[in-house]
């Protein structure tokens, strides 16, 4: 445990240092580059463009409406990925059915939707969580069919022994064992939602995060442009932490063995 507990601390005073110093050699590139540059703000105005516009002032107008498309559009990916995932990984004929239609669907790339999706469905919310949703399904449902596929067959026939059968052998043995699988998907579909949310509101959108920071590169407005960026790179830094923290949580008894 002490051992553990060491490696802990030395991983992140590690971590911690690393990020001072990549903060650090950033703030002196910028200062150098900012007095040569209109292009490369200091880091002082780009905090004060941060304060003044993310500090309550866009919060309304702007990350509340993109934080609803992304989660909207993610929570809709994992609840269709992980039951499609449940059944192609449970019944054999229906994955060799689908198996060519998902490898051609999630190689579509994303951006290819963006003009079809708006003549469809115009340049509402609807689109933007539509498309988000329709990228994230696969990372989610090719990691919930995997883990239902690769279950042990010992653990699966000493559960048919003591008679755990039905919704007990779902809930307390397959569920389980399947879902660090689909915690690694949704890792995976919590980065690109975010990518797919700043794309979906550059190209079609009158308010949102992506929409604030094109905005600002289209009318040379350099400091809101980065102040923008950092609010996306700290929400995806945020997210990503949080969803470790839930995973740990829940998965306690897995990464303990």
């Amino acid at each position: 445990m002490r051992t553990t507990t060491n490696a802990k601390t030395r991983a992140f005073w590690i971590g911690g240092t690393t990020v001072v110093i990549l903060l650090l050699s950033l703030y002196l590139l910028a200062e150098y580059l900012s007095t040569s540059s209109y292009i490369v703000p200091s880091f002082g105005e780009i905090f004060s463009s941060f304060r003044e516009t993310w500090v309550f002032a866009h919060v309304g107008s702007d990350v509340l409406p993109s934080l609803y498309r992304m989660f909207s559009g993610l929570f809709l990916a994992i609840f269709i990925g992980v039951v499609l995932g449940f059944l192609v990984g449970t019944f054999r004929v229906l994955d060799n059915l689908t198996e060519p239609t998902i490898n051609f669907l999630r190689a579509i790339p994303a951006a290819a939707l963006l003009p079809p999706a708006m003549v469809l469905f115009g340049v509402g919310d609807f689109t933007k969580i539509s498309i988000i949703a329709f990228v994230c399904i696969w990372p989610i449902l090719l990691n919930t069919r995997d883990g239902v596929q690769s279950l042990d067959e010992t653990m699966l026939n000493s559960a048919n022994v003591y008679g755990v059968t039905g919704l007990d052998r779902f809930v307390f043995i397959i569920l389980p064992a399947v879902t660090p699988r689909i915690f690694a998907g949704v890792r995976v579909s919590l980065s690109i939602a975010i990518l797919l949310l700043v794309t979906s509101e550059m190209v079609a959108s009158t308010n949102g995060i992506g929409y604030f920071v094109f905005l600002a590169q289209q009318q040379f407005a350099v400091a809101d442009m980065w102040a923008g960026v950092i609010l996306l790179s700290l929400l995806g830094f945020t997210f990503n932490f949080a969803l470790q923290k839930l995973e740990r949580r829940t998965l306690r008894w897995h990464l303990a063995s």
